[in-house]
């Protein structure tokens, strides 16, 4: 496959590896600006991005830009009618709008907030134990998240996503609250909290505390290649099962969906 490449930055460098090790061929790499990448496209130039995009013979797009840029480049990618995979997080508030895009534009897209395949278990490993804690009221239940300190958001996707699991098996806890608590926490909120340090790629826990014991599940990324790998695959993916009809157009996927 002919992969396009939006955001150049370290991910998008390990991304260029994966694909090729896979036997794709990248025919563009776009970044606002990155000195190495193919083409610089200026941050909200939707047009640009779509002609360099659509002028590189792209049969598919992978995007990891930043948060500030994502849904721009979302708008821009999708009328193009090629499958997107979107790796950028921190856009959650505004994905009824892209759903109404692809649904108005006929487009192919799939986000994640994490490609990895040992993150996505994790999530149903999670879920799973929620529902066997809510039985029990003297459990609660917590999640912490560490990134490497050049993260541009708080908290992490995958975190949000831990907690969405969470919340799926345990009814109880209604409401996520990513700030600083200030007073006692409600028996309905489930608090997730974030530190940024260093140069760590990821680790992610859930805390399941009682006055009695804790027990803590705990996925700790030694590596960012996996991610790497597994938003490749995942373009892969969804254009063969979009091209055999399994998956329709004008819709917004996930891994789940994919896998």
């Amino acid at each position: 496959m002919k992969i396009a490449l939006v955001g150049y930055g370290k991910m998008g460098h390990m991304i260029e590896t994966a694909a090729k090790s896979l036997g794709h061929e990248v025919v563009a790499t776009i970044d606002v600006f990155a000195k190495d990448a193919s083409a610089i496209v200026k941050n909200g130039d939707g047009d640009e991005l779509a002609k360099v995009v659509k002028m590189s013979g792209a049969e598919g797009v992978i995007e990891f830009s930043h948060p500030s840029a994502v849904i721009g480049n979302l708008t821009a990618l999708i009328p193009l009618g090629l499958p997107v995979v979107c790796g950028t997080t921190g856009w959650a508030d505004k994905e009824d709008e892209i759903r109404a895009l692809l649904e108005k534009t006929n487009g192919i897209a799939m986000r994640s907030s994490n490609f990895s395949i040992g993150v996505n278990t994790f999530y149903k490993i999670v879920e799973e134990a929620a529902k066997l804690f809510s039985s029990y009221s003297d459990y609660d239940v917590a999640i912490w998240e560490a990134h490497h300190n050049q993260k541009a958001d708080s908290p992490s996707g995958t975190a949000l996503e831990v907690a969405r699991r969470v919340m799926a098996g345990n009814a109880q806890k209604k409401k996520i609250v990513v700030d600083a608590c200030h007073e006692r926490p409600k028996a309905d909120e489930l608090h997730v909290s974030s530190t940024r340090i260093g140069a760590t790629p990821g680790t992610h826990t859930v805390f399941f505390d009682s006055g009695a014991d804790t027990i803590e599940l705990t996925h700790r990324a030694r590596s960012r290649e996996g991610f790497a790998r597994g938003a490749v695959v995942a373009l892969e993916k969804l254009s063969a099962l979009v091209s055999s009809g399994k998956l329709a157009h004008g819709k917004l996927y996930s891994m789940e969906d994919l896998f």
